[in-house]
C-alpha cells in the first residue's frame, strides 16, 4: 500500500521528552494532554531534528499528508520542504532515507509539474539515482523507481532522467529482473523475467523518456544491455503465456518507440539507403514463387544491442504478442513496432516486410482489424499500409484485408457500431489507397466489395476535411483505371461521383491525425505519454 498512515499528533512544544535511546516511541507519550495536531511548518521543521527517529517519523507523516492532496503538496513545496527531503535521501540510516523517498514519491505524483521541478531543482534526480545504486532494500528501490517514473512524465525532465539515471536503471533493475545475462550465450541458461513492482516502475519510466525525441531514442538504443534485456523479457512473457501485465506493455512500448525512424537514425543507416532498394523490394516481394524463400544478409557474429531492434527475428516476437495478448495497449504497441520497422526505404525494412509474410503474420493483422478498440485498428491499418510496399504483400492484403478495411469505414453521417475516431478512418483510407495504387486487380476487388458507396458518401458529406481528402484520393485512383470504368458505370456510378468535394472548415474543427506521408514512404508512429504515473 502507498502512503503509510502515522500518528497525527506531535508534542505541543515541538520537542520530544529527554530520551537517550536511539528509538523514540511516539505512542508511549501520545497520551500526554499537551499533544495536539501539528501544523505543516512544524512537521517540516522536524525533518531537521537531531534525532533520526524524529526525522523518519516526520517524513512518513508528510508522505501520509501528501496522499492525494494537491494543496498539501503545494504547501510543502512553498515551505521549502522538498530540498530537505532530497537531502535526507543521502542519510545513512535506512529508515530515514526510505521515509524521505516515500514522501517525495507522493509529492511528485500528479499533474502539478511544479512539484516535479522542485525536486529537480535541488538535484533530486541525482540523489534518487545515488540511493538506487547504494540501497539493497527492495522497498527503497520501489520507492526510488516510482518517484523517477513520476518525474519522467514531465517533458523537460526526460533527458535529465536519461543523463543521470539511464545506465543505472538498466544495470540495477532492467537487466537483473529481465532474466537476461550479459555473459551468457547459451539460451538454455537464461532465466525467466521477474514481473516485480520495481521492474514495472522502471520500465514505465523508460517508456516515458523513450518518447522524448531522436536524441532520447538514440541514447536508449545505445545503452548497453537495454534492448537485449527488453527483448529477452518479452520472449520470456510469450513462453510463459504471461503477456497481459503492465511490465510487458511497458517493454513493448519502449521497443516500439526505439523502432521509430530507426531507418534514419542509427549510425550508418545511410549506407543501407540503396539506390536499387525499390528493385530489391520488388524482387523480395516476388520470392513467393520460389517457395517463399528469403535470402537474409549473412551474419558472421551474434547480433546485440540496437541491431536487435530491426533483425527479422523480432517479427516472430511481435506476432506472438499480437496473437497471445489481450492487453489493448500491448496489441497497439506490437502492431506499431511492426509498422515502424516496415517503414522507409532501406534494406532491413524490405526484409521485415517479407518476414511478416513468411511468418504468416498478415492473417494475424487482418483479424485484428475486427477489434472494437480504435487504437488497435488504427495501428494495424497503418502497419498493413507499410507492409503493402512489398508487392507480394500488396497482392495478399488486397485479397484478404480489403473487406475488413472497408467494413470499418463510416457510411456518410452513419458511422458503424465501432464509431472509430477520425484519424483512424483516415488511416484506413490511406491504407486502402496504398493497396490499390499500381494494382488494378486490388481496385477491382475494392469495387466488388461495395466500397464505392461508402467512399462517395465520405467524400460528399464527411465533416472532416482529412477524411474527405483521403476518400477522394482513393476515388480518383479507382477512376484512373480506365478498364474499370465500364464496371463502375454498370453499377450506376458516373464521373461526377469521383470528383473532389472541398469542405471549408473553421480552423481547429478538423480531426487531428498522424501526418500523411509521401507515396511509398511508409508511416511511423511513436508513443508519447502512454503510461500513467506511479503512486
Amino acid at each position: 500500500t502507498d502512503g503509510q498512515q502515522l500518528s497525527s499528533s506531535w508534542y505541543q512544544s515541538g520537542k520530544l521528552p529527554h530520551k537517550r535511546s536511539s528509538m523514540v516511541s511516539l505512542d508511549s507519550i501520545r497520551r500526554d494532554p499537551r499533544w495536539r495536531d501539528p501544523n505543516l511548518h512544524e512537521v517540516i521543521a522536524m525533518l531537521g531534528h537531531p534525532m533520526d527517529p524524529v526525522k523518519s517519523n516526520a517524513a512518513a507523516y508528510l508522505q501520509h499528508l501528501c496522499y492525494e492532496n494537491d494543496r498539501i503538496k503545494q504547501e510543502v513545496r512553498q515551505l521549502n520542504g522538498v530540498p530537505i527531503l532530497v537531502e535526507l535521501l543521502d542519510h545513512p540510516k535506512a529508515e530515514v532515507h526510505r521515509k524521505a523517498c516515500g514522501a517525495l514519491r507522493n509529492i511528485s505524483f500528479g499533474k502539478d509539474h511544479n512539484n516535479k521541478m522542485a525536486i529537480k531543482n535541488c538535484d533530486g534526480i541525482q540523489a534518487l539515482v545515488r540511493l538506487l545504486r547504494k540501497s539493497s532494500s527492495m522497498e527503497v528501490k520501489e520507492l526510488v523507481t516510482g518517484t523517477l517514473w513520476n518525474l519522467s512524465s514531465h517533458e523537460p525532465l526526460k533527458m535529465m532522467v536519461i543523463n543521470q539515471g539511464l545506465q543505472t536503471l538498466t544495470d540495477e533493475i532492467i537487466i537483473p529482473h529481465s532474466g537476461w545475462r550479459r555473459d551468457s550465450t547459451d539460451p538454455s541458461k537464461l532465466q525467466s523475467a521477474e514481473w516485480t513492482t520495481v521492474f514495472k516502475n522502471t520500465s514505465g519510466c523508460l517508456r516515458n523518456v523513450s518518447s522524448d525525441g531522436a536524441e532520447a531514442r538514440q541514447r536508449l538504443r545505445e545503452c548497453e544491455g537495454l534492448v537485449d534485456a527488453l527483448l529477452h523479457a518479452l520472449q520470456s512473457a510469450v513462453i510463459n503465456k504471461d503477456t497481459d501485465n503492465k511490465s510487458v506493455e511497458n517493454c513493448v512500448c519502449i521497443l516500439r518507440n526505439l523502432s521509430y525512424h530507426v531507418h534514419k537514425e542509427i549510425p550508418g543507416a545511410e549506407r543501407l539507403q540503396e539506390p536499387h532498394v525499390n528493385h530489391m523490394m520488388r524482387s523480395v516481394g516476388h520470392q513467393k514463387k520460389k517457395n517463399d524463400t528469403l535470402d537474409l544478409p549473412k551474419r558472421t557474429e551474434l547480433m546485440k544491442g540496437l541491431e536487435l531492434l530491426y533483425q527479422p527475428e523480432v517479427v516472430r516476437l511481435y506476432l506472438s504478442l499480437l496473437t497471445c495478448s489481450h492487453n489493448h495497449n500491448t496489441l497497439e504497441a506490437a502492431a506499431g513496432a511492426l509498422q515502424n520497422l516496415a517503414a522507409g526505404h532501406w534494406a532491413w525494412s524490405s526484409y521485415i516486410r517479407a518476414t511478416v509474410r513468411k511468418e504468416k503474420g498478415l492473417p494475424i493483422l487482418v483479424e485484428l482489424l475486427r477489434s472494437d478498440v480504435d487504437k488497435v485498428v488504427r495501428a494495424v491499418a497503418i502497419a498493413l499500409r507499410n507492409l503493402a510496399m512489398d508487392k507480394r504483400n500488396k497482392d495478399l492484403i488486397g485479397s484478404y484485408a480489403l473487406r475488413d478495411l472497408v467494413s470499418n469505414l463510416p457510411c456518410g453521417q452513419q458511422h458503424p457500431a465501432k464509431n472509430l475516431e477520425g484519424d483512424t478512418v483516415v488511416s484506413i483510407l490511406n491504407t486502402i489507397h496504398e493497396i490499390i495504387t499500381d494494382n488494378p486487380e486490388n481496385a477491382r476487388v475494392l469495387i466488388q466489395g461495395h466500397a464505392v458507396q461508402k467512399l462517395v458518401a465520405i467524400n460528399k458529406s464527411s465533416q472532416s476535411a482529412r477524411e474527405t481528402k483521403a476518400a477522394s484520393h482513393v476515388l480518383q485512383t479507382i477512376w484512373a483505371y480506365k478498364d474499370l470504368r465500364n464496371t463502375l458505370m454498370k453499377a450506376g456510378w458516373t464521373k461526377s461521383h469521383f470528383k473532389v468535394f472541398i469542405i471549408f472548415l473553421k480552423q481547429g474543427s478538423d480531426d487531428i491525425t498522424l501526418p500523411l506521408m509521401d507515396k511509398n514512404q511508409g508511416q511511423g508512429v511513436i508513443a508519447r505519454i502512454l503510461s500513467a504515473e506511479c503512486y
